[in-house]
């Protein structure tokens, strides 16, 4: 995860087929109910009466002075308006007003510019501290940045599944090609970790979905005392953003989707997954070629299929003797999975495998290791993110069908695709009703233009999720940038795509149909005495 640069949250999760059979279910997309949509107005209008009382923020959440905090209620079920309560809470900084460039100059307030990170399961609270960096000052002189917490996360009626005590237990194993018995053990964890969200949560657990998160927007949108929404969504955020045009056209006035998901309904969300991995593969050997490109740095060979022998290697050896006791071959592959989300942490991932390679384990042990102090964030993130994807959509709940799929995928797309599918596979067993994905897309005049935002080897969101967001939404721009692959490119250090998003947010301009920017510069090695220094996410 990060709220630098880019402003996206990928928080570790999997988002995202031409290899699968259709989902068990799947079939004509739905529509939302009557009742819901009379629910969704009713508690717009008592938040819009009602407004949001801003204060100190909770002590816990570290938040400057300049940000605020306070809370919104939404109905558990929209059908049911009057019925249970929820709190989300919800993070401001005011517009600053002053041009950046001229802090004599007045800058005229455009209202809230509302985010939500991704995940699902990610907790934008934090998103208001990005005024403070120069990509986006100028946004922040114009908008107050409006964070949340979406139903479900932190404090926003959390949601866990397990003891978060025992959600980290590190070191593991993991193969790359599992064995049947792996698998069997995989599948009793899975089987156990939905039984447990089921129990915990009871009755409350299908109101977790996608389609309660674009109603709760609008609630959110109605409380800040805005008649039409300005929304920046990154990742998932994007879905949420694509359901939110369709459910709401008339409440938009401009909408930013980076890293677009793929909405298409047959895709949500298992064959998503699949797409995912595979984009993945690539991404990894972008990753592989640069370490190679860098040999003299870091000694892992000048090809990448040498890099990729020193990977094997080190899964070798951590399978027989954990680093530190703590970081086994599972760990590993989920700190370099980092490097398929960003590029900016391609130096300390490759300086981490170097260095343990030559016998010094400290700086993977220090990047890899899980940490109980975040275990139970974790735990609340990852119970989120299944709550929300396995209620949106018909999974398949046949074992035969994922591990078809999957060993045939495996074969090309080794490095991802057995830990996406023991992150996902929980779904395969899922106790609540399931939804029908709604069908994304408005028409010619439908909407105000909307803004898509992609890099085009993005691979935690393959780039065809953008061509297909796009080709949905009449009347949107696609800004690309070419050649490379972060994943969520607003705010991020590219500095055509940022002038696409100011012109955009400032004065509404888009630069056609389609535009594209040139890749930004790749990252640099470390130098051979710097110290591997520890990214959280």
């Amino acid at each position: 995860m990060r709220t630098a640069a880019a402003v996206h949250v990928a928080a570790g999760v999997m988002l995202l087929t031409t290899l699968a059979a259709a989902p068990a279910g799947a079939g004509t997309p739905a529509a939302p109910s009557a009742a819901e949509a009379r629910g969704t107005a009713v508690a717009a209008a008592r938040a819009a009466g009602r407004g949001i009382d801003f204060g100190t923020c909770p002590a816990e959440q570290q938040l400057p002075g300049t940000v605020r905090c306070g809370t919104v209620s939404v109905p558990l079920d929209y059908a049911r308006p009057d019925g249970r309560q929820i709190r989300l809470t919800v993070s401001r900084a005011r517009a600053t007003g002053k041009d950046p460039d001229n802090g004599k100059r007045k800058v005229r307030r455009q209202g809230s510019l509302v985010h939500n990170p991704g995940g699902p399961g990610a907790n934008g609270m934090y998103f208001p501290m990005t005024g403070a960096l120069p990509e986006w000052k100028r946004i922040a002189a114009a908008y107050d940045l409006v964070g949340y917490a979406p139903r479900g996360v932190g404090r926003s009626a959390p949601l866990s599944c397990t003891d978060p005590g025992s959600f980290h237990t590190a070191p593991t194993n993991a193969p790359v090609h599992p064995s049947e018995a792996d698998k069997r053990k995989r599948v009793a964890r899975a089987k156990a970790y939905a039984r447990g969200c089921a129990e915990r949560t009871g009755n409350s657990l299908r109101h977790y979905n996608s389609l309660n998160n674009a109603r709760d927007l609008d609630v959110l949108r109605a409380a800040l005392g805005e008649n039409r929404l300005t929304f920046l969504g990154s990742s998932y955020g994007t879905y949420l953003g694509a359901l939110y045009v369709t459910m709401f056209p008339s409440h938009v006035r401009r909408m930013v989707f980076d890293a677009a998901v793929n909405p298409d309904p047959e895709q949500i969300w298992y064959r998503n997954n699949l797409d995912q991995s595979a984009a993945f593969e690539d991404r990894w050997a972008d990753f592989r070629a640069w370490v190679a490109r860098h040999d003299d740095v870091y000694g892992l060979g000048d090809t990448a299929r040498k890099v990729q022998t020193g990977y094997e290697t080190a899964r070798t050896r951590l399978a027989k003797e954990p680093a530190g006791g703590k970081v086994g071959p599972e760990q590993l592959q989920a700190a370099l999975l980092q490097a398929g989300y960003y590029d900016d942490h391609w130096p300390h991932r490759a300086r981490a495998l170097s260095a343990y390679l030559k016998g010094d384990p400290a700086p993977l042990v220090e990047l890899a290791q899980a940490y109980p102090e975040a275990a139970a964030e974790a735990e609340n993130s990852r119970a989120v993110y299944l709550a929300v994807e396995c209620n949106d959509a018909p999974w398949p709940t046949d074992w035969a069908v994922w591990d078809r799929d999957n060993t045939r995928l495996a074969r090309r797309a080794p490095f991802e695709t057995w830990a996406n599918v023991w992150t996902n596979l929980p779904c395969a067993y899922w106790k609540a009703p399931r939804q029908r994905p709604l069908d994304v897309r408005a028409g010619r005049g439908e909407l105000p233009p909307t803004l898509i935002l992609a890099a085009e080897r993005d691979a935690a969101a393959p780039y065809d999720g953008a061509l297909e967001l796009h080709r949905r939404l009449a009347g949107s721009t696609l800004v690309t940038e070419r050649d490379a692959g972060s994943h969520g490119i607003a705010g991020g250090p590219n500095a055509c795509v940022n002038g696409h998003l100011e012109a955009y947010l400032l004065d509404g301009r888009v630069p056609g149909r389609r535009a594209s920017c040139a890749p930004h510069p790749e990252p640099r090695p470390e130098p051979r005495t710097r110290p591997v220094e520890h990214h959280a996410g």
